[in-house]
């Protein structure tokens, strides 16, 4: 297994070590444009190996044919983003370069699955596919494993719990119209409602739209890097052990939630084949609403820099 890693950047540099600790590729690559960036992150992460107990090749590179054949390729290029910025105002600088990473790569990879993590993800997503010509299966977007873990995490603060206890899962775009779907959330099988107020729960649905923008608020030069390397590397882990973990992803709906041609998080299979299965769960009106409306945002967005792109 190759995996290349665009981006040395945070979120890239502690993805390809999270990679290359739980030894999920033989070989490593860490892209980026800054010449000695990526060479001088994978050399002190390959020097690492003798007391992280791995042996995988880390290679750091500003050439894209170092990425030739590579079985996954993970995209954290682009803009981070600033306080006071949103996800969308980095629209149009993310989507040209998103668009040229893609062009790059699939010069010298013949059929890799895709896994976005720039933003605005669900967009960068719909990019990156439009411009790999890949199928819709092998082009993924991380967004919903990173904003359930927060929920999760929220969640395990409030009550005094285990993380490890709490299921559940964060739909739709990645931004502030995500629709986490407490109706599919447990602690150990104990519906989060019969442990938690309401109101309790509508500030941590709250907290969790905003999760990003409160550490970027805190860092104020960054935004956050170890928590969505987590969560892109739980994906490739499912893809490389052929896992079939169910995980909300971003993922090109045809018809499903009555959503048609959109890229959006939901449920679905992940397994060495990319997403192997779209789980269509029962929401209830509310919630089926806030998903419609989430992806019609995305919809609009894509709509906007389709001829850019074309």
């Amino acid at each position: 297994m190759k995996i290349t890693v665009v981006g040395a950047g945070n979120v890239g540099a502690t993805a390809a070590l999270r990679i290359a600790e739980k030894q999920l590729a033989k070989e490593v690559v860490l892209i980026d444009i800054v010449e000695g960036v990526p060479q001088g992150k994978a050399l002190d992460m390959y020097e690492s190996g003798p007391v992280g107990l791995f042996d995988t090749s880390i290679l750091g590179s500003n050439d894209y044919k170092d990425s030739a054949n590579s079985d996954i390729i993970l995209i954290t290029a682009g803009l981070a983003r600033k306080p006071g910025m949103t996800r969308e105002d980095l629209l149009n600088k993310n989507a040209a370069i998103i668009r040229e990473v893609t062009t790059q790569v699939m010069k010298y990879s013949e059929n890799p699955i895709i896994i976005m993590v720039s933003n605005p993800l669900d967009v960068m997503t719909y990019v990156a596919h439009a411009a790999s010509g890949l199928s819709k299966e092998r082009v993924i977007g991380m967004a919903g494993v990173l904003d359930t873990a927060r929920f999760r995490s929220f969640i395990a603060e409030a009550l005094n719990v285990s993380m490890q206890d709490i299921n559940a899962f964060v739909l739709g775009g990645h931004g502030d119209s995500m629709v986490p779907v407490v109706k599919y959330t447990n602690v150990a099988g104990i519906p989060l409602t019969e442990l938690l107020a309401q109101d309790k729960i509508d500030a941590i649905v709250e907290r969790t739209r905003n999760g990003g923008i409160e550490i970027v608020n805190h860092l104020k030069t960054g935004s956050a890097f170890y928590a969505p390397a987590a969560s892109a590397v739980e994906m490739i882990e499912a893809i490389v052990k052929d896992r079939k973990r169910i995980l909300p992803c971003t993922t090109c709906l045809e018809g499903q939630f009555g959503i048609d041609n959109v890229f959006v998080g939901v449920p679905v299979k992940l397994g060495k084949n990319g997403v192997e299965q779209i789980l269509e769960i029962n929401l209830d009106a509310s919630e089926l609403k806030a998903l419609r409306d989430s992806a019609a945002i995305v919809e609009e967005n894509c709509k906007a820099i389709a001829a850019s792109i074309a």
